[in-house]
């Protein structure tokens, strides 16, 4: 039983240190990191948030913001300058600090102040998704010696799945009294249902009579989109009109483009670049529904919560995080397995309507009762201060 020392009425001082700014570097850890000091400085908290190319404000913002290197420098300049200017910084002593990225977080370990709890928040392992990347075997070495250091400096754990907080206990030994199971949130004055479907769909410019899946992902490995493709040409037969609009840009994106063109899928799938996060929300609306076809390292799956919130309901694969959120709301929406037959079979079930899809009304409530950023940001903010 944790014993929590902190008066919650009274505001704290938190220190956080992130990777980059959300608006600019779009992402599930930056918008985390976005969402949470957001929701800890209206909660009147003062925060301070350390990172690599933050502005040097923000307008309407009761967040500080501290820069610490700019992203595009060498490596090693960045390390340095991150300490050196996190060293210049002129804030009142923290009463508690957040440590988010390990690389970022290294150069600052000696220079941490002392006596104040620190919570490292378990987004992934940086160095196994390295790996899974391609990455060379003293990359990958490099990146775990460097999280293992990062890790021993720290009091206690937060994870957004128990899927990670596994991965966290196995891979570096961290003992699991230390580790905090607490889920991501949605911003639900951002992500809701206010739009008809075609509604959305017109203002996307999007076809109207179509079934659409839709699906927001970083374009690499393990995202799974290469076995989403050749199951979207597995079910084409009986659902011909069936149309795929991919968000996101990486590596594979003409991998990918070229394997949509090979299976015959030009008019089937629509490659949407990168999508304004204005834009985010409208996409969710417009879609019959969207698609996470993870294969490895799917830590929680922000994507699943903002789906539902905007009464989309989201198919995932068994990986990580993802069955947790859906499991207690809707198990139909869990594909068997990773395998291009087992998404191709559940999509097809979905779309005909033989297995039945939740109303938008109750995905909209399912995301609101339990993963509202307001109720989220109280508990990983008990953890801080503990």
């Amino acid at each position: 039983m944790e014993n929590y020392t902190s008066n919650p009425a009274t505001a704290a001082n938190i220190l956080c240190v992130g990777i980059g700014w959300f608006p600019k570097t779009p992402g599930g850890l930056d918008r985390y990191v976005y969402e949470l000091t957001h929701q800890l400085a209206a909660s009147q908290d003062r925060v301070e948030l350390c990172g690599v190319g933050l502005p040097e404000t923000e307008p309407n913002s009761s967040i500080n913001l501290t820069n610490l290197a700019e992203p595009d420098i060498r490596l090693w300049e960045r390390l340095w300058l991150i300490r050196s200017n996190f060293l210049q910084r002129k804030f009142a002593k923290p009463d508690a600090i957040n440590l988010h990225f390990a690389l970022y977080s290294f150069p600052l370990l000696q220079v941490l102040p002392k006596g104040v709890p620190v919570t490292f928040s378990f987004h992934g392992p940086w160095a196994l998704e390295s790996k899974q990347e391609g990455s060379g075997k003293l990359s990958v070495f490099l990146k775990h010696w460097v999280e293992d250091r990062v890790y021993d400096r720290c009091d206690r754990f937060i994870v957004l799945s128990k899927a990670f907080g596994d991965i966290l206990h196995q891979e570096y030994q961290v003992p699991w009294s230390k580790i905090h199971v607490i889920p991501g949130g949605v911003d639900l004055s951002r992500f809701q249902f206010d739009r008809s479907r075609p509604e959305a769909r017109s203002q996307l410019n999007w076809p109207q009579n179509r079934p659409i899946l839709f699906t927001a992902r970083r374009l690499v490995r393990r995202v799974g989109l290469d076995k989403l493709l050749m199951a979207i040409a597995m079910i084409k037969p009986q659902i011909p009109d069936i149309w795929l609009a991919i968000a996101g840009k990486g590596p594979l994106q003409g991998d990918l483009e070229q394997q949509a063109t090979d299976l015959g899928l030009n008019d089937n799938v629509k490659f949407l670049g990168f999508l304004p996060d204005e834009q985010l929300p409208i996409a969710y609306q417009a879609a019959d529904l969207s698609v996470m076809p993870s294969q490895s390292l799917e830590g929680f799956g922000l994507a699943v919560l903002e789906s539902l919130a905007c009464g989309t309901p989201s198919l995932c694969t068994p990986v990580g995080g993802m069955p947790e959120i859906l499991e207690p709301f809707s198990p139909n929406l869990i594909t068997a397995s990773t395998e291009v037959t087992a998404i191709a079979q559940r999509l097809e079930e979905l779309l005909i309507g033989k297995v039945p899809m939740p109303s938008r009304e109750a995905c909209q409530e399912y995301a609101a009762m339990n993963f509202d950023w307001q109720k989220i940001a109280k508990k990983v903010r008990k953890v801080l201060l503990a």
